[in-house]
């Protein structure tokens, strides 16, 4: 499982052209289910991304998690991430987890984070979307399960 965390002061995503999630300050998570993952991995990463203290406190330095900033996530189901392109031009999505299964697993990453008591908006499984967001920092992190 692999995750590009990003802090964003804002971020939001359509499905033509309706949104259907958005966030004011917060994290987005564009998220890839691999061949293999398990409710381990899903755990793993909900807890780092949920703990992970990327806002700055009151000296300006980064010692909040996105809960203690009082912000939100922008989870966004994202196949690309498990793509391979170490040979010729066209990725390679041979590791990426069959829909069925990369959906209850990006469902059960969800409800994790909900259950930790933070605010979780989403994207539409398998649709095309168009996803804004305004990094804040910049600062992005690439989270992997193994």
């Amino acid at each position: 499982m692999k995750i590009v965390l990003q802090r964003v002061g804002q971020a939001h995503v359509m499905v033509d052209g309706v949104e259907v999630g958005r966030i004011g300050r917060g994290l987005c998570l564009l998220v890839g289910i691999e061949k293999g993952d398990t409710a381990a991995d899903v755990e793993k990463l909900a807890r780092k991304s949920a703990e992970l203290r990327v806002f700055p406190d009151g000296q300006g330095k980064m010692n909040l998690s996105v809960a203690e900033a009082g912000g939100s996530i922008l989870a966004v189901s994202q196949f690309t991430l498990a793509g391979s392109t170490d040979r010729g031009r066209r990725p390679s999505f041979d590791e990426a987890e069959e829909p069925a299964r990369a959906a209850e697993l990006f469902r059960t990453f969800v409800e994790n984070l909900r259950g930790r008591g933070l605010a979780v908006s989403t994207g539409v499984f398998q649709a095309m979307m168009m996803v804004h967001i305004e990094n804040d920092g910049p600062v992005t992190f690439i989270l992997d399960s193994r």
